[in-house]
């Protein structure tokens, strides 16, 4: 009788192995590149995924989690070395992200519609500058590889300098409150 609980029990959490599969995302080959934009041009660059996971179930999301390592974060389109420099000492300021006190931002995924041509609505709380606010956006999905643009309010998160909502008469200085997120991740 105890084999047959054995055996029942197995099955059981086979079945359940099936539906539910968690699977970490491969930091080296995630790719998150942000743009920022301001009055007469824009800046962009990369920052690096600390972990993450997601968990599917029947190829579905039902669950997930994304960890930004802050002080990755780089800028692209500056050639030259000290301009370069100031401007991502700058964004790691407490002007912009504060990586000093918040070394890391999150995502969290609260809620996934299944895929349906290869694409699927997803919500979630991000967490910058420890504030958390909701999210909601697409995601497509080609074999493992998930991709992903989110724009981000910036002024939701502290990040206040040189935003229109906050400082008046700006003018050419302004920086667009919405910075965007392009993000490629792989499962492994």
């Amino acid at each position: 009788m105890k084999q047959v609980k054995l055996i029942a029990l197995l099955l059981i959490a086979g079945t359940f192995a099936v539906f539910a599969q968690k699977i970490n995302v491969k930091p080296s080959d995630a790719v998150v590149k942000w743009t920022g934009n301001k009055i007469g041009g824009s800046h962009d660059g990369v920052i690096k995924v600390k972990s993450g996971s997601l968990e599917l179930k029947s190829g579905n999301i039902v669950k997930g989690s994304v960890v930004i390592d802050m002080n990755s974060i780089t800028c692209t389109d500056i050639e030259n070395e000290g301009v370069n420099k100031k401007l991502v000492d700058h964004l790691k300021s407490d002007d912009f992200f504060g990586v000093e006190k918040f070394p890391t931002a999150t995502f969290i995924v609260t809620k996934a519609a299944k895929f349906s041509n290869g694409k699927a609505n997803v919500s979630g709380n991000i967490t910058i500058k420890g504030k958390t606010e909701p999210v909601n956006f697409v995601v497509t999905k080609q074999n493992n590889v998930y991709k992903t643009q989110l724009k981000v309010d910036r002024s939701k998160f502290d990040v206040r300098y040189g935003s229109n909502s906050f400082f008046d008469n700006l003018g050419d200085k302004a920086i667009d409150n919405i910075f965007i997120l392009d993000i490629q991740l792989t499962a492994k």
